[in-house]
Order: structure tokens, then C-alpha cells, then sequence
């Protein structure tokens, strides 16, 4: 039998998913490396590098030569595809004013932006205000886990893995769009990844291929940007930009 996200029940999701969570976060980690996975985690980072070096780079320096104007307008309607999955995590959070704010953005651009492509919300001073699952589970108390490298996917937590796991299913337009259309989701998500990728070409090819250990590299780059979007004090934005000084000098 086929399965349906849009007729996916969420309570039988959300609660095996948070269980699990809760059973492998661990301690919670607002400093430093909790990586009791690391010889599986470079097993998998090996792997994702050669997919890297095999696919990902040549297919993203082909999409870096696409007019920046049409590369940016694809990444313009994938963002605006995200954005009521953003609302819903706004107010699982409590936050309403960023709800309200980024609803009256997708209002925009989704009608005078023609569908997302243009960004004239941005233009009108309200610009874009990102959320997700796992900063949600943040919000709400849970402890960070342990590091973890997803297949394809890179790095991760514990909390953002089952925060990413929860954002399929917790998105609107997997409910709006037609059947016929829930390719453009995934294909989003595709196309930012490879302009992101063609847009920090430089940055990638440092951290993975000049750095004497990329593995340890990735991590604590990944774990301290994430923590400071997530809102990390003074001490640990000063860490973020020693780390910066120290892998890009």
C-alpha cells in the first residue's frame, strides 16, 4: 500500500520519535565534542566525502555556472516552500511575532513574488526568519545528544536528525500541494543544497580536503555554528570566530 504524507498521523509519529530521542541524547553539550559514535561517524564522513569528491563537487560547480539571477530565483521559490513549515515551528515555540512575520513574508512573495521566484518581501524589510524542528526541540528542553554524520546528509545530533525526521511530515505544503506536485519539495531542497555547495566552494574544499583531520574539522565547525544559531552566549560566539580564524587563515 502506498503511504500518503498528507494523510501521515503526526501523534503516532512525534511520540516513538521523542522516546527515542530521549533515550540516546545523552548529556546535554553546550561546549566541547559528545561523539561516543566516532569510529561509525568517520566511517560515514569517509563515505560522504568520496560522495562529495564523485558527485556532489562536479555537480554543483555545473550548477555554479548557471546565471546567478536564474540560480537565484530556484533558491528564492525553494526557500518560499519552506517557509510554512518555518511558521508552524514559530509557533510550536511560542513565537508568535516571528509567525506572524513570516506568514505576511510568504503572503508576499508567494502573490507579487510570483510564486516565490522574486523576493520583495526582503525588499519591504522583512526579511527571512528560519526555524526548524530540531531548535524547536531546543526550545522545549531537549539536550543536544551526541554528534552524528548522516549518509548524503552530513553533520548532525541526535536532536537535529529527529528534528529533521519530523519536519517532512510537519510541513504544510506536503498537505497543500497536489500529488503531482510534491516533487518540487524534494527538488527544493536539491537545488539549494547544490548552490550552496557551488556558493561556499571554497569553504568546503578547505574544511574537506586541505584540513589535516576534515572529520574533527567538519564537527566542531558544525556543532558551534549550530549552537550559536541556536542562540549561544558571548563566550561561545568568540569560540565560533577563533574556530573561523583558525580554519580558513
Amino acid at each position: 500500500m502506498q503511504c500518503d504524507m498528507r494523510h501521515f498521523r503526526l501523534g503516532h509519529f512525534f511520540g516513538p520519535v521523542l522516546l527515542a530521542l530521549a533515550g540516546c541524547a545523552g548529556p546535554e553539550v553546550t561546549s566541547g565534542v559528545y561523539d561516543p559514535l566516532e569510529p561509525a561517524n568517520r566511517q560515514m564522513h569517509a563515505a560522504n566525502k568520496g560522495l562529495d569528491r564523485a558527485l556532489l563537487r562536479p555537480a554543483a560547480n555545473g550548477y555554479g555556472q548557471i546565471p546567478p539571477d536564474l540560480r537565484r530565483g530556484v533558491s528564492n521559490f525553494a526557500d518560499n516552500l519552506s517557509v510554512p513549515g518555518t511558521v508552524v515551528n514559530d509557533l510550536l515555540q511560542f513565537r508568535v511575532e516571528d509567525a506572524l512575520h513570516n506568514t505576511l513574508r510568504f503572503a508576499i512573495n508567494t502573490t507579487v513574488g510570483l510564486g516565490g521566484i522574486l523576493d520583495p518581501a526582503s525588499k519591504a524589510g522583512i526579511e527571512a526568519r528560519s526555524s526548524d524542528f530540531g531548535e524547536t526541540l531546543h526550545v522545549w528542553g531537549v539536550a543536544e545528544g551526541a554528534y552524528i554524520e548522516l549518509p548524503a546528509f552530513g553533520p548532525s545530533t541526535a536532536r537535529n536528525t529527529a528534528g529533521m525526521v519530523v519536519d517532512i511530515f510537519l510541513d504544510p505544503m506536503a498537505q497543500i500541494l497536489p500529488a503531482d506536485a510534491q516533487w518540487l519539495l524534494p527538488a527544493g531542497f536539491v537545488a539549494n543544497k547544490l548552490n550552496d555547495r557551488a556558493s561556499f566552494s571554497q569553504t568546503v574544499d578547505s574544511v574537506l580536503y586541505e584540513s589535516e583531520d576534515s572529520y574533527a574539522q567538519t564537527r566542531l565547525f558544525y556543532l558551534e555554528s549550530r549552537r550559536f544559531a541556536l542562540g549561544a552566549d558571548q563566550e561561545a560566539e568568540d569560540d565560533l570566530y577563533d574556530l573561523y580564524e583558525e580554519a580558513f587563515e
